[in-house]
């Protein structure tokens, strides 16, 4: 009988009420996890070792814990949790059943978590992530090595060498993404086979862009369709362009920029349907002869945006560079290759990387405004680290009351 005040414990509490993964769970509350499994249909219809709250996790850890095998990640999650009193016996799952349990979760309660919480976290105070009232963000692609099964190098093939005699060692998995220069916080990605490129994968992000952010992306990424479809989002761009590209002048404007008009490939000939753009050109003292810099922008009023500022401001895209550094590099460690050996759980693994990073550049952001500093400014690496540290410790901790059951006495 338990004393007065206190709490008896229910036979029927769950293993996933007991999981807490300290930043993680406070990014992805369990309500909000359970919303997500039950949108993608995705609950259990059976009690099982590794409910679908728990997978969800589970995949979130091992992206955490990245150098780590299966069955030392489930016990990372639920350290401490042998010792309590269940219903049943708690033992930690096996990796082929581990596998199992992800393969029946599947890539889609990850993408809709992913939709749901990652989203530019900028305030207008924030150190380094805006330019005249417009947010900077950038669009660039990268590609992950996957195990070297017949599974994943159907789906997504592999690269030629640089030779073209033998084809690469692993298969790759193609990502493009958006990013929030200022925060490195990812909030838009897609996911596909090699064979499709980085541009195609881009135009279904430009859903996410909004009137107000100032888009910044590379030479591969113009082109006249993707650039009308990129500006219909209502964001403004500034893209580099090659130095062989047509750009006629137009009209001379006094800060040294100038109009000019880009078409499709198609119309060259006839210049039919012509974009009006702004064309910014300077040259960066980097050797004998320098490199020169084109750039084209929607924002074609020079006082809006002098052409100088502009030239400056590109250097910013390589914000986009870091942050995919930071997923690759440091969170998933040297010459990574996921650990998923089918394409549905590439794509869950690759948006759980994704998932992990926006909690920890969120709360470094949150860090950041709390001391008055620009976030790039605090480390993405011991962040990492003391979050890694910090989660073994609240493991075994409960995020969530225990649930009572019949003729339990409140307290």
């Amino acid at each position: 009988m338990p004393r007065p005040g206190q709490v008896k414990s229910s036979a029927v509490e769950r293993l996933s009420d007991r999981i807490a993964l300290g930043v993680l769970t406070r990014a992805f509350p369990p309500e909000l996890v359970d919303e997500v499994v039950a949108e993608c249909g995705r609950v259990e219809q059976r009690r099982r070792l590794l409910p679908a709250r728990v997978v969800v996790y589970f995949v979130l850890a091992m992206c955490l814990f990245s150098g780590q095998g299966y069955e030392e990640v489930a016990r990372l999650l639920t350290c401490g949790l042998e010792n309590q009193r269940w219903e049943e016996t708690w033992r930690v799952p096996s990796t082929a059943a581990i596998g199992r349990a992800r393969l029946r979760l599947g890539p889609e309660p990850l993408k809709a978590l992913f939709a749901r919480v990652c989203r530019p976290v900028a305030t207008e105070t924030t150190t380094g992530a805006w330019y005249r009232g417009w947010r900077l963000v950038a669009v660039d692609g990268t590609t992950f090595d996957l195990p070297d099964t017949d599974a994943n190098d159907a789906f997504f093939g592999r690269p030629g060498s640089s030779r073209g005699q033998r084809r690469g060692a692993y298969p790759q998995a193609r990502m493009t993404a958006v990013v929030e220069c200022g925060t490195h916080a990812v909030f838009a990605a897609e996911v596909g086979p090699l064979s499709v490129h980085e541009t195609v994968l881009a135009r279904r992000l430009f859903g996410r862009l909004a009137a107000g952010m100032l888009l910044l992306a590379g030479r591969g990424f113009v082109g006249f369709d993707l650039w009308r479809a990129a500006a219909a989002s209502g964001a403004d761009l500034l893209w580099r362009v090659k130095n062989s590209a047509v750009l006629p002048v137009v009209e001379p404007l006094d800060d040294g920029s100038y109009l000019s008009e880009i078409v499709a490939a198609r119309d060259k000939n006839r210049r039919a349907d012509p974009i009006t753009v702004r064309v910014i050109e300077y040259t960066l003292d980097d050797g004998a002869a320098g490199t020169v810099y084109r750039l084209i922008t929607t924002i074609l009023d020079p006082q809006a945006a002098p052409a100088a500022e502009l030239a400056t401001l590109y250097a910013q895209r390589w914000e986009i560079e870091t942050t995919l550094d930071e997923i690759k590099t440091h969170q998933g460690g040297p010459r990574l290759v996921l650990r998923s050996q089918h394409p549905a759980g590439v794509e869950q693994e690759i948006f759980a990387f994704l998932l992990v990073h926006h909690a920890l550049r969120d709360l470094m952001y949150q860090a950041a405004q709390q001391a008055g500093r620009d976030p790039d400014r605090i480390s993405f690496t011991r962040t990492l680290h003391v979050v890694r540290r910090h989660v073994t410790g609240q493991a075994a901790l409960s995020p969530l009351p225990a649930r009572p059951g019949p003729g339990t006495r409140p307290a």
